[in-house]
């Protein structure tokens, strides 16, 4: 089977009205999978989307392996499984509960979340325009600036929590892609998906959301008009620190999907399945991680807003957020689980403050069990627009009354608040 019908394929099997007993001959996975009944998106998630094993009856499904398949009689690939770098029996389960997950037709998972972004990227119709936000993951920024035009893909980047912004900047008929992400790293700002959505289709071009930091726990982009959501799965989705993934879900199993599949097929940026297993095992518990650290998240926010020590925290769950309106509006059940703090003292009282932590710890990377502390712009160099000043801590499930206390001591709250007694 060619790669253009494996993908044909792959797209079928995502169709909303997709025969029930064709699914289970090309797609052994979802034998007993939840997709086409009315369970909450927790059961899916904590059932692994309800598969058990067809052989043994085991709750843990096998890890799927092979990277070559056996031929049918007249030599094709009637099972659906043609090469591994296309494709896995794995991947595909994973695929299929996000795709549940986010109300979605179809998902692509992929060896990190920049290969997921990239992919999306270099699928579009060339030469292309896209807007992107101005606040976003930097990495994702670096590559628009200094990889992308090498590719014909041009950037202007917005405040994309202004819808004004953002329609200023498309050029119907030119503009294939709007790029947001909300909230946005590291300054926490807040993207209006449905008014986004709006610039974006009536330029003719398609609206993706990284919605890594909010999850399918707290945000349905697809139900807000978006096309498509990428996930750097790295983080939240497997909550665990010990696996890199990315994944793009889509609302519609059209020409992106075949575009996105295609260029995963030849470049090889399919997940391995032993990191899809992992990845499954992470997201059986995403629910009940997201609303903790979201709700430690905003503990920590209310205590240490308006502190002495601090010159601004970032957090879009306090009404004193500029984007809390929009942000309350959009996200169901919490706000995510990260925050920053802008220290007064600038770089220098930033960095002695993380170094002086000892619950949170400092590396890179976010949405895990660990509570992390890092100081972006070290990080980013020279040419980052993070100030200075900031410090980005991520929730872990640690107790929120350690977490709190931890940067008490960090800032030097106790010796502050002595010596205005």
């Amino acid at each position: 089977m060619s790669f253009r019908r494996l993908n044909r394929h792959h797209a079928n099997l995502a169709a909303a009205h997709l025969d029930r007993a064709a699914a289970n001959e090309a797609y052994p996975a979802a034998l007993s999978s939840h997709a086409s009944q009315n369970f909450h998106p927790e059961t899916i998630a904590a059932q692994a989307g309800g598969v058990a094993d067809s052989t043994t009856g085991g709750l843990v499904p096998p890890i799927h392996v092979a990277s070559t398949f056996i031929r049918d009689a007249d030599n094709q690939y009637r099972r659906g499984y043609c090469y591994g770098r296309a494709d896995n029996a794995t991947v595909r389960q994973v695929e299929g509960v996000l795709t549940d997950l986010e109300g979605g037709t179809a998902t692509l998972l992929f060896g990190s979340g920049m290969a997921a972004a990239t992919t999306a990227l270099l699928s579009l119709q060339q030469p292309a325009h896209m807007v992107a936000p101005t606040a976003m993951y930097w990495g994702m920024r670096q590559w628009l600036t200094e990889e992308a035009p090498r590719h014909g893909l041009e950037t202007t980047f917005v405040d994309a929590s202004s819808p004004a912004a953002l329609r200023a900047a498309v050029r119907p008929g030119r503009t294939r892609l709007v790029w947001v992400e909300t909230p946005s790293n590291p300054l926490w700002t807040i993207t209006d998906i449905a008014a986004a959505a709006r610039v974006a289709h009536d330029a003719g071009a398609l609206l993706a959301v990284d919605s890594t930091v909010s999850t399918p726990v707290l945000t349905r982009p697809l139900a807000l008009g978006a096309d498509l959501i990428l996930h750097s799965a790295t983080k939240y989705l497997n909550g665990h620190s010990d696996v890199v993934a990315g994944a793009i879900v889509f609302g519609e199993a059209g020409r992106a999907f075949e575009a996105c599949a295609r260029l995963r097929g030849t470049l090889g940026g399919v997940l391995g399945p032993f990191e899809a297993a992992q990845l499954l095992r992470g997201m059986r518990t995403l629910h009940v991680r997201v609303r903790h650290q979201s709700a430690a998240a905003m503990a920590i926010a209310q205590r240490f807003a308006g502190h002495p020590r601090i010159e601004q925290l970032l957090y879009p769950g306090l009404p004193s957020h500029p984007d809390h309106g929009v942000a309350a509006r959009q996200m169901q059940g919490g706000f995510g689980g990260m925050l920053s703090m802008r220290l007064r003292g600038g770089e220098t009282a930033a960095i002695a403050a993380a170094a002086r932590m000892r619950v949170w710890r400092r590396a890179t990377s976010l949405g895990g069990v660990e509570s992390l502390v890092e100081h972006r712009a070290s990080i980013e160099g020279p040419e980052s627009p993070c100030p200075a000043d900031l410090l980005r801590f991520s929730v872990g499930l640690e107790n929120v009354d350690d977490l709190i206390s931890d940067i008490e001591q960090a800032i030097g709250a106790d010796h502050f608040e002595q010596s205005e007694a």
